[in-house]
């Protein structure tokens, strides 16, 4: 059993990101994280505003700020565990096709996103973090580009499954002690209960604790 709690902010950068670590992750909390999964690059990664505004950050920033988050979180206990998503692709064309009025140009190309992979899997490296590279992994997927996103940034189902089976093998391969996998952690209040879902035979009820068969997916 695991408490997964959710913290995304629209538009976010890493410079904005490590403006709050300590907000969001206090040192003095008196429950830490077992498991901390960051995704920052993708608007890192957007070309640079001739205003200076906007979510850029300049690849060198962005390899330092991702370097702060691994040390703030290595620091809150010695048993967490760290994992880096890198910028995925973008489907280049969708985005040039659904510009809207209410932004100026975003530019948004592969080969940004590229760097910035390369650059958090380099601070992944350097840190000791695990690095899901997302960039690789999308187009590893004949059809990704028209598959993986709504809108060639923002991610579609699929898009989703292919970053939840890529996060799975982390958990499932990293030496990590206690394993984090699914399979290997505890399921809470387990117990046979007499207000399961009653058997066939009309006498008995049946456990769905473990089950797995009833889903769309089966997950590893």
């Amino acid at each position: 059993m695991a408490d997964i709690l959710l913290r995304g902010y629209y538009g976010w950068n890493s410079r904005r990101a490590v403006q709050v670590l300590d907000q969001v992750f206090p040192k003095d909390a008196s429950v830490q994280p077992s498991l901390v999964v960051v995704y920052f690059g993708g608007n890192d990664s957007m070309g640079p505003h001739s205003s200076g505004l906007g979510p850029h950050v300049p690849l060198p920033e962005y390899k330092e700020n991702m370097r702060k988050i691994a040390k703030h979180l290595q620091s809150l206990s010695d048993s967490i565990r760290i994992i880096f998503l890198s910028s995925p692709p973008v489907n280049e064309e969708k985005i040039r096709g659904n510009a809207s009025g209410f932004f100026s140009e975003l530019v948004r190309t592969n080969e940004l996103c590229r760097q910035y992979s390369e650059g958090c899997i380099e601070v992944g490296k350097e840190t000791g973090v695990k690095v899901i590279d997302l960039f690789t992994a999308f187009q590893n997927r004949d059809d990704w580009m028209n598959a993986c996103f709504t809108d060639g940034v923002h991610l579609s189902e699929e898009g989703s499954k292919v970053v939840v089976e890529e996060i799975l093998k982390v958990l499932k391969n990293a030496e990590w002690k206690p394993c984090l996998h699914w399979k290997s952690m505890p399921t809470e209040f387990s117990e046979d209960s007499p207000y399961d879902l009653v058997a066939a035979d009309g006498k008995t009820t049946l456990n769905p604790s473990e089950w797995t068969f009833h889903r769309e997916i089966q997950w590893d």
